[in-house]
């Protein structure tokens, strides 16, 4: 009698476990990143933009999720090593912009000294390709520079490489570099030859897991008439290069259909800081100049939306706090590496900054993992010293915020503005002087608790030095004690 009871319990049981859900464990997407080249959320129609329309973007953006909080660094280069390692200017030390094939100095990219994004993909198993701009290495003193941080296949813009004139071109008649060795494309517009080497890549490689990484030239200056356009102005010439970044991202989507790979492919479209300022938009009512290289709202809250139709509903939108470290670690947890072994592994050397954000995507704003984003650096602030490349500042003014609320923080650890964002877009009042409620106070020390986390002094680029060349800038400064306050 007891034996039978039992029997019966352990097959109760058994449906009960069969029967429980079970979390879906999201399959190994394709990942696609687009990072366009210096433009705000006052050029996306999908964001309110007045003056343009995005049709491709926007499209994108509904089949996906937009996020309204996403923090990018204030120029090129901190955004871009930011998005590579997972870690904020201060740990990485590329605070300032370095523009490595045009002033060198035995500077690059040494990505035995950091996280690689490239390379941790490519150990993930995915087959990976890069096309567009780099500009934190000169291949002509590091030929395997992308092939050692994890790209199998790759088509840039060499940068401007001091003393060579062709290299100027990034549009008409472009100077690239491939496995070939770089030269002149004549009679081609860069955005295209981009834009096809990754479509081919595409059906090369649809049966395997992709990585593609597409830092865009469009739309960073000079302003360029594309194959589309005739135009005129500096304003029409923007426009018409906006234009063309929306045909582009369009034509890459269609690719990834033909290819029968796009409903398994996470795409991330983003921009790597705002418009140049020498343009102004109209967004949402506003008047809206340029807000590059400034810790402005226009600066450094940029577009990003993310877009994966097997597993993220469409038509969301978001207002999560997201910022560029995280693509790190979300690209990784998404290729099956999960977040606690990319913080924990016993061979992993370096610290990441940033939190996936792919439960985000997958279930929720409620899953966020951040309370507060960064935005820092910019700028030519940098020199070279006979140690090498430093920043001028020990300390260099960032913003930090929650979802109302910005704290500026200047070079001296202190709280310089305070500002509502929900009641005051455009950043005109400072609250520092008007905490004259609880809630303001509270938002106020929570963001001024975040201070004393920040080291004590920013890092400077760290890397083994490549070999002195002629182009070399010299050396201006002496070590750290140039450094500003």
């Amino acid at each position: 009698m007891i034996k039978t009871i039992c029997i019966a319990l352990m097959i109760v049981l058994s449906g009960c476990w069969q029967t429980k859900p079970v979390k879906s464990l999201p399959s190994r997407p394709n990942i696609l990143i687009i990072l366009v080249d210096d433009l705000g959320k006052e050029w996306v129609s999908h964001y309110g933009a007045a003056d343009i329309s995005t049709p491709a973007i926007d499209a994108l953006a509904r089949s996906g999720i937009t996020f309204t909080n996403a923090y990018a660094m204030p120029q090129c280069t901190p955004t871009r090593v930011s998005l590579l390692t997972g870690q904020y200017p201060y740990r990485h030390g590329w605070v300032n912009h370095w523009d490595v094939p045009r002033w060198g100095g035995g500077a690059h990219f040494d990505e035995t000294r950091y996280p690689s994004l490239g390379r941790e993909m490519k150990k993930a198993g995915y087959t990976t390709c890069i096309a567009g701009k780099w500009q934190i290495d000169d291949f002509r003193v590091e030929s395997d520079a992308l092939t050692e941080n994890g790209f199998d296949s790759y088509c840039m813009w060499t940068g401007y490489e001091s003393g060579v004139a062709a290299s100027a071109n990034r549009y008409q008649d472009p100077y690239l570099y491939t496995k070939e060795g770089s030269s002149t494309h004549t009679g081609e517009f860069g955005p295209d030859v981009f834009k096809r080497f990754i479509i081919d890549f595409i059906q090369e490689n649809k049966d395997k897991p992709m990585f593609i990484y597409y830092p865009m030239v469009l739309t960073h200056t000079p302003f360029v008439n594309t194959p589309d356009s005739k135009e005129v102005d500096d304003l029409g010439k923007h426009k018409a290069m906006v234009a063309y970044t929306d045909r582009i991202t369009g034509d890459l989507v269609k690719a990834l259909e033909d290819a029968g790979v796009r409903d398994n492919t996470l795409i991330i479209w983003t921009t790597d800081n705002g418009t140049t300022g020498a343009i102004t938009g109209h967004r949402n009512g506003f008047s809206v100049p340029g807000g590059k290289a400034k810790t402005i709202e226009s600066g450094i809250n940029v577009p990003f939306m993310v877009s994966w139709p097997e597993k993220i509903s469409a038509n969301r939108i978001s207002d999560a706090l997201v910022d560029f470290t995280d693509i790190f670690p979300t690209c990784l947890e998404l290729a099956g590496i999960p977040e606690k072994k990319q913080r924990d592994s016993e061979n992993e050397r370096f610290e990441i900054d940033g939190f996936s954000f792919q439960d985000v995507l997958i279930q929720g704003d409620q899953s966020s993992q951040r309370n507060w984003i960064l935005a820092m650096g910019g700028g030519n602030n940098a020199a070279l010293t006979e140690n090498g490349v430093e920043n001028q500042y020990l300390f260099r003014d960032r913003v930090v915020r929650n979802k109302q609320y910005k704290l500026y923080i200047n070079s001296k650890r202190e709280p310089e503005k305070f500002i509502d964002l929900l009641a005051d877009p455009m950043e005109t009042t400072n609250l520092l002087d008007s905490l004259h409620t609880e809630e303001r106070k509270r938002h106020f020390l929570q963001l001024r608790e975040i201070i004393p986390t920040f080291p004590e002094k920013d890092s400077d680029p760290k890397y083994t030095p490549n070999p002195s060349q002629t182009w070399d800038v010299p050396i201006t400064e002496q070590s750290q004690v140039w450094k500003k306050q």
